[in-house]
């Protein structure tokens, strides 16, 4: 079987989750299941950010020690995969000291060893937020554009990686698509921020300022910095750095990584300088995708306008949550989540769309009882082939939402094959709406698969020439 790795980027766990965390971990699922579909052996990683200042000052905040706090939020991110349905297969946590310590400690030697670390001295201003050195070109009226928060001025001794020997090689792979960054215009960000320079980054902090975090091999007075052990947890989760790594020999690289894109920089600069300089292979693809915005408002606790993930399935379920931050807006770009938008197209594509189709056809099925194969319509066959063929092509280039819009159109011109026959009155043309509706539900099993599985339940082949369906409850009941 051939391999297919997907992992996200692991959410930083110094609050609880909120719907802008979900879109790796969705996005992601939707890709993995395809492929599992398509006979590949899958590989589904995710997991949880844990350590660095922040994560310090919240867990100060919230009277708790930094370990309590992050056991606390990595199992609020964990307990996602029941909430939304996701299929990972594994979670790794960057301060499991057994797992993911391990690898860290070993890639920090490498990079050790081949002369890619050296220790200064060094003047800079620093974003909590970021858990990064930024430059003044990162502030609005003194303040980081993403956090609205002034920067410190911290000066003190760290290790630094020689970011600045490798980016002409990163521009090279990924203007060969080597390491390919999708969309184009995320490539062409991130070709613009190398060419203006890379620059040596900052890859520890003063132990005695930050405790909790990896220890730096060989150095007792200086703790990793976040970043340098964090982006590790891809090959960490497979072994790297302990007695067996036949899972990092067998998976890696990573056929996709996604990620939000705040963290372009991180993941297609930093990262594949790290391997380079480690001699490991880079990932093939880097999907980059938008945020959440909540009624037209970035997600902030000061406007309150958080959504909870399990609050909104609670009320309208994980299928329907699924489909509408699948559908609604290109994985590319920002987004917009309103409730009025969410209920509108709940009730258009899913209870009136999908809902009502899959109604109609099983009723209508159920009526004749044992149903025999007929040869199928050619022009039926053929829109179905046209169809697939969009959505291959649309999965393929993680156009998400396309896919599902293709899915869309078949559901659409089932309900017209419908009304355009009259199909309650020939027998003959239920077998091909049955046909277009299995395909539906086939299409279906990435975004939606417990809806998918409904439909796929209510069909019983009996044999190779026969057939029975029955009804199923109503899969999308109107929200008034």
């Amino acid at each position: 079987m051939k391999k297919f790795y997907i992992t996200t980027s692991i959410p930083y766990v110094n609050a609880t989750p909120h719907i802008g965390n979900v879109l790796d971990s969705l996005y992601a699922d939707v890709l993995a299941r395809w492929h599992r579909q398509q006979g590949y052996d899958v590989r589904f990683l995710t997991g949880t950010d844990e350590h660095g200042a922040k994560i310090v000052r919240s867990a100060e905040a919230a009277g708790k020690s930094p370990k309590e706090f992050v056991d606390e939020n990595s199992q609020k991110f964990r307990a996602l995969r029941e909430i939304l349905n996701l299929s990972w297969d594994d979670f790794i946590r960057t301060s499991d000291q057994n797992r993911h310590w391990p690898g860290a400690r070993k890639l920090w030697k490498k990079l050790a060893e081949n002369g890619d670390l050296y220790k200064k001295t060094y003047r800079g201003i620093y974003c909590v937020g970021h858990e990064a050195f930024i430059t003044e070109k990162d502030l609005i009226d003194g303040k980081c554009q993403d956090h609205q928060k002034a920067p410190e001025t911290i000066e003190e001794e760290n290790w630094f990686f020689k970011l600045s020997d490798y980016g002409k090689k990163i521009e090279k792979l990924i203007l060969k698509d080597k390491l390919r960054i999708v969309p184009e215009s995320r490539k062409n960000e991130i070709l613009a921020f190398i060419r203006s320079g890379l620059k040596d980054v900052s890859f520890s902090r003063p132990s005695k300022d930050l405790k909790w975090g990896v220890p730096v091999p060989d150095d007792s007075s200086q703790t990793m910095y976040v970043w340098a052990d964090a982006l590790v947890n891809y090959i960490s989760a497979l072994g790297y750095g302990s007695e067996d790594e036949s899972l990092f020999k067998k998976y890696w690289p990573a056929d996709i990584q996604v990620i939000g894109k705040d963290n372009l920089r991180f993941h297609a600069a930093i990262w594949p300088g790290m391997l380079l300089a480690t001699g490991i292979k880079l990932p093939k693809t880097i999907f980059v995708h938008g945020f959440i915005n909540v009624d037209g408002q970035k997600i902030s606790k000061t406007v309150g306008n958080v959504i909870d993930p399990a609050a909104l399935v609670g009320k309208y379920g994980a299928e329907a949550v699924r489909y509408f931050l699948l559908r609604e807006f290109s994985p590319f770009e920002d987004g917009n989540f309103s409730y009025a938008a969410f209920e509108e197209r709940y009730n258009s594509d899913l209870a009136n769309g999908l809902g009502n189709f899959t109604s109609r056809v099983l009723a209508m099925g159920e009526k004749l009882g044992k149903i025999k194969a007929e040869k199928e319509d050619k022009l039926v066959i053929q829109k179905i082939k046209s169809i697939k063929k969009i959505f291959e092509e649309d999965i393929k280039e993680s156009r998400i939402h396309e896919a599902l819009m293709a899915i869309w159109e078949l559901i659409h011109y089932g309900d017209a094959y419908v009304n355009e026959k009259q199909a309650w009155n020939h027998p003959e043309c239920i077998y091909t709406l049955i046909v277009i509706l299995d395909t539906i539900a086939a299409l279906l099993n990435p975004f939606l698969p417990k809806t998918s599985e409904k439909i796929t339940q209510a069909i019983a082949w009996e044999d190779k020439s026969s057939l029975r369906v029955k009804k199923t409850e109503n899969l999308f009941p109107r929200i008034p």
